[in-house]
């Protein structure tokens, strides 16, 4: 029997992360991760606790590690009380550093470049997906529309989350998988999110990051224990977050929600035609409409009566 992450300790949570690497099964992925770095383990255990350990001897899509960032500049930082993070993969380092209170979003953006990167076997969208009785809806948004913040609410309110970043399709069987992991709050959502939903597990805001103050949420029970499950896509909606306009739910046209979702799609031009297909294959199947919102508990019930109907 598998067990959970929850089964280590701290300590040796940060001993093994510090040597050969943590293996963790994220359904569809298997990952292995090392860090040096003290609050990677310890908001490891407050956001996966309920995963699966992997075997040190399985098969591992990606190998990837934050560690403090080492050298002559890097000490200058040290030396300032600021010290540096930097993310690898394959033993290979990628991107700029960071400052090390940003470890652990650095080990999700890691994660989220790493799939985008290499999961070819899925058409994969910047977009959330959310499940309620076996129907999916996507939501393709660009940044500042209030996606994230309404995935949270909904997941708090009967949805599964699926995924608050990255929809996986696969175009064998049309039907969209997620990862089940936390999702990723800025700003003004983070207090929003904690007085809609007060048992909500979220991480200590940092600051001062180039998105502003971030924080995240971790996935409800049932979006761990299910997260090998697929769902049928539904629903494509683009929701826009208006400050004081009352819930509006209308059409858009199937073509710009196909263009929308090309836009958004990271390895589209991969696929070439089969990308096109599918992507044409599940607008086709959904009704694609437009949301714009400015209250939570009004956004929750607007969905929650679109579920209802037939």
């Amino acid at each position: 029997m598998s067990r959970r992450l929850a089964a280590l300790g701290e300590g040796q949570l940060r001993q093994r992360l510090r040597g050969t690497g943590l293996t963790l099964r994220l359904p569809p992925f298997v990952v292995r991760l090392q860090s040096d770095i003290p609050r990677v383990a310890r908001d490891l255990l407050l956001l996966y606790a309920d995963f699966e350990l992997g075997q040190d001897d399985e098969f591992v899509d990606f190998h990837l590690a934050v560690r403090y960032d080492r050298g002559l500049y890097a000490l200058w930082h040290r030396l300032a009380g600021k010290r540096q993070a930097r993310f690898s993969t394959d033993g290979l380092a990628a991107f700029t550093t960071l400052p090390a209170t940003q470890a652990f979003h650095m080990v999700e953006w890691g994660l989220n470049w790493a799939v985008t990167a290499h999961a070819h076997q899925y058409i994969v969208y910047h977009a959330a997906v959310l499940e309620r009785g076996g129907r999916a809806v996507v939501l393709p948004a660009p940044p500042g529309s209030g996606k994230s913040t309404l995935t949270a609410a909904l997941a708090q309110r009967g949805w599964r989350l699926m995924s608050d970043e990255l929809a996986l399709l696969n175009p064998l069987d049309q039907r969209l998988y997620g990862l089940g992991r936390p999702v990723n709050l800025k700003n003004q959502a983070i207090g929003l999110i904690r007085d809609f939903a007060r048992d909500a597990v979220m991480t200590k805001p940092v600051p001062d990051t180039l998105k502003g103050t971030l924080s995240l949420m971790k996935a409800p029970d049932e979006a761990i224990a299910r997260v090998r499950e697929g769902a049928t896509p539904t629903w494509v909606i683009v929701p826009s977050f208006e400050p004081g306009a009352e819930p509006r739910l209308g059409p858009l046209p199937k073509a710009q929600a196909h263009l929308l979702l090309a836009e958004q799609a990271f390895n589209y031009d991969i696929h070439g035609a089969d990308g096109f297909d599918a992507t044409a294959d599940l607008v086709d199947r959904c009704a694609c409409l437009e949301f714009s919102y400015s209250r939570l508990e009004d956004a929750v019930r607007v969905f929650d009566e679109l579920v209802a109907q037939p």
